[in-house]
C-alpha cells in the first residue's frame, strides 16, 4: 500500500474548536479504517505543522477522499506527500538509465 505524510494545521476554526479535536482525530482513524487504510502514525507537533501523520492507503483516489473529506470540515488544512519506503527508492535508482 502506499503511504501518505500528512502535515497538518489548524484553521481559525480549528484551534478556537480545540478541544473538540480529540473527537476530529477519532473521526478521521473512522474514515482510514473504513476506506482500508492504516493510520501508521499520528504526532502532535510544534512548529509550522501542528499535526503530522502517516497513512497508508490503497492508492492515491482512496487517500485523496479521506483527505478531502477531512479537510471539508473546515477545521484543518493539509499538505499531503506521497512516500517511497527506502526498498522502493533503490529499486527506482536501479531503473535509471
Amino acid at each position: 500500500m502506499p503511504t501518505y505524510i500528512n502535515l497538518v494545521s489548524w484553521t481559525d476554526e480549528g484551534i478556537r474548536n480545540i478541544k473538540e479535536a480529540p473527537q476530529g482525530i477519532d473521526a478521521v482513524k473512522r474514515a482510514v479504517a473504513a476506506a482500508g487504510g492504516k493510520l501508521m502514525g499520528l504526532y502532535y507537533t510544534m512548529g509550522r505543522y501542528d499535526i503530522v501523520s502517516i497513512i497508508d492507503a490503497a492508492d492515491d483516489e482512496t487517500y485523496a477522499k479521506i483527505a478531502l473529506s477531512t479537510g471539508s470540515k473546515g477545521r484543518v488544512r493539509t499538505e499531503t506527500m506521497k512516500a517511497f519506503t527506502e526498498d522502493q527508492f533503490r529499486d527506482l535508482v536501479a531503473k535509471i538509465e
